[in-house]
C-alpha cells in the first residue's frame, strides 16, 4: 500500500519504522497483526541489496558459539519462521543441519557444546576424521572437534523479507519505499516525528529506528552515540562437484581454522557452494560506497576452500556485504534514554538475520504490552559506558 504525498498533519501512526529490512519488516508485520497502524520507511524497495539482508541465504544455528543466552531466542525464532512459512505459503527454511568445527579447546566450539548441553539440544560431536568420513567434501584436521546440529539449517533471507512485507501489508501496514529517514524529532507530547529526504514528516506514537548503517546518525542527535562500526565483507558462490555438495550430503557450516572463521552453504537451487569469511573485513564510513568484489577477496575465500573443501570448483560470482559491528559483537536493542517511545535495533554484527522473526515479535510486544516475552537484557545499550553523550 502506497501513501500519497500530503501534509504531515494527516499522517499520525501508532508506529513509524525507519528501515524496512529484516528487523523493520518483521516488526511491521507483528505490529500490524496486533492492530497497530504502522508506517514503514526504507531507502530502497525491500528486499534489496542496499543493506544487510541480501545474498539469498543465512544460517540459523541453535547451539550458539556466541553465547548460550542466544539459544532461547534462536529456538523461538525457529518457531516463528515456521509460522511465517505457513502464513506466506512459501518455503523459507532448509533443514540442512549445521556443522560447527574448530581446533580442540577453541572457545567457540566449547560454547557450542555448553549451550547445547544447557538447553538440551541435539548436538552430535565427533573428531575431524569422523566428520570427513561422514561428509566426504571435508578435509578437516584429525584433531579438530566437529559438532553437528541436525535440526538447524538455512533461511532464504530475501524471500523471508518479501514474505514479511506481503503479510504486513495484508494486515494494513503501509510501506513508503525509496524514502530515507534523515531525522527523528521528539515531540512534547511524547510522540516523535520522522523527517524524510522527500521533506515529508510522519509522526508516530512510537518510532522504531532499525536503519542499518544509517541508525547511528539518526540516533546521535538524541544524545546517544552508538558504538557501531560499518565493516565491508564479501561472499561468493563456486562450482560444485556432482552430489558432494548437495543439501542431503553437505550441511551448512561455521568453521574456525588458522585461516580465520569461514561459513558456507550447500548447493541450494543449483546456485553452487556459497562461502564467506566472518572475521576481519575493512571498516568503512557510513556514507561510503563499498569497493566491489575483487581478486583479493576471491583469493581469501579460495585459499580456505582449496585446503579444506578441495572438491569445490571455479568462482561463479562474488559480492560485497556489510556488517554493523559492536565492540562485543552483541546486538543493541533498546529505547533512547529520555525518550521511552523511540526504540532502536542495531549493531547486528553479522549474525542477526536468523533472529529477525523473534526480534520483530519482541519489539512489537514492547510497544503494545510494555515488555516482551524474549529476554533482551543482553542487548541493552547501557553496557557501553560511552553510550550516552
Amino acid at each position: 500500500m502506497s501513501i500519497p504525498a500530503a501534509p504531515s498533519s494527516n499522517f499520525v501512526f501508532d508506529v513509524v519504522i525507519a528501515g524496512a529490512g529484516s528487523m523493520g519488516m518483521a516488526s511491521g508485520f507483528y505490529l500490524s497483526r496486533s492492530g497497530a497502524k504502522v508506517l514503514l520507511l526504507d531507502p530502497g524497495d525491500p528486499p534489496h541489496s542496499l543493506g544487510a539482508h541480501h545474498g539469498a541465504t543465512r544460517l540459523i544455528r541453535h547451539a550458539y558459539g556466541e553465547g548460550a543466552a542466544y539459544v532461547p531466542l534462536a529456538l523461538r525464532a525457529q518457531e516463528l519462521w515456521s509460522d511465517v512459512e505457513r502464513d506466506a505459503g512459501l518455503k523459507l527454511f532448509e533443514r540442512t543441519g549445521i556443522l560447527n568445527a574448530a581446533p580442540a579447546g577453541h572457545p567457540f566450539i566449547e560454547e557450542v557444546q555448553r549451550s547445547a548441553a544447557e538447553h538440551g539440544l541435539d548436538l552430535q560431536s565427533m573428531s575431524g576424521t569422523e566428520a570427513n568420513g561422514r561428509w566426504p567434501a571435508w578435509r578437516l584436521p584429525a584433531d579438530y572437534v566437529a559438532c553437528f546440529e541436525p535440526d538447524a539449517g538455512v533461511l532464504h533471507c530475501e524471500k523471508a523479507v518479501g514474505a514479511f512485507r506481503r503479510l504486513a501489508i495484508a494486515q494494513g501496514a503501509q510501506l513508503r519505499a525509496n524514502t530515507s529517514a534523515v531525522r527523528v524529532e521528539p515531540n512534547d507530547d511524547g510522540t516523535a516525528t520522522v523527517i524524510c529526504d522527500s521533506g515529508e514528516r510522519f509522526t508516530g506514537r512510537n518510532v522504531i529506528v532499525c536503519a542499518g548503517k544509517a541508525t547511528r546518525a539518526l540516533i546521535a542527535p538524541l544524545r546517544l552515540d552508538l558504538p557501531i562500526t560499518r565493516v565491508r565483507k564479501t561472499f561468493a558462490w563456486f562450482d560444485v562437484a556432482p552430489q558432494v555438495f548437495e543439501p542431503n550430503a553437505f550441511p551448512g557450516f561455521c568453521v574456525f581454522t588458522d585461516l580465520g572463521m569461514h561459513y558456507g552453504f550447500p548447493n541450494l537451487e543449483g546456485k553452487g557452494l556459497k562461502a564467506g569469511r566472518h572475521d576481519l573485513g575493512q571498516p568503512v564510513a557510513p556514507d561510503a560506497s563499498l569497493q566491489p568484489f575483487g581478486p583479493r577477496d576471491q583469493e581469501d575465500i579460495e585459499v580456505f576452500l582449496r585446503r579444506y573443501l578441495p572438491g569445490s570448483g571455479q568462482l561463479r560470482e562474488g559480492h560485497t556485504c556489510e556488517y554493523d559491528m559492536t565492540p562485543d559483537e552483541h546486538f543493541i536493542i533498546d529505547r533512547v534514554p529520555g525518550h521511552a517511545r523511540i526504540h532502536f535495533a542495531a549493531g547486528f554484527s553479522g549474525h542477526g538475520f536468523k533472529f529477525a522473526s523473534v526480534i520483530g515479535e519482541a519489539l512489537a510486544q514492547r510497544i503494545t504490552r510494555g515488555e516482551s516475552d524474549a529476554d533482551l537484557s543482553l542487548f541493552a545499550c547501557s553496557r557501553f559506558r560511552s553510550g550516552t553523550s
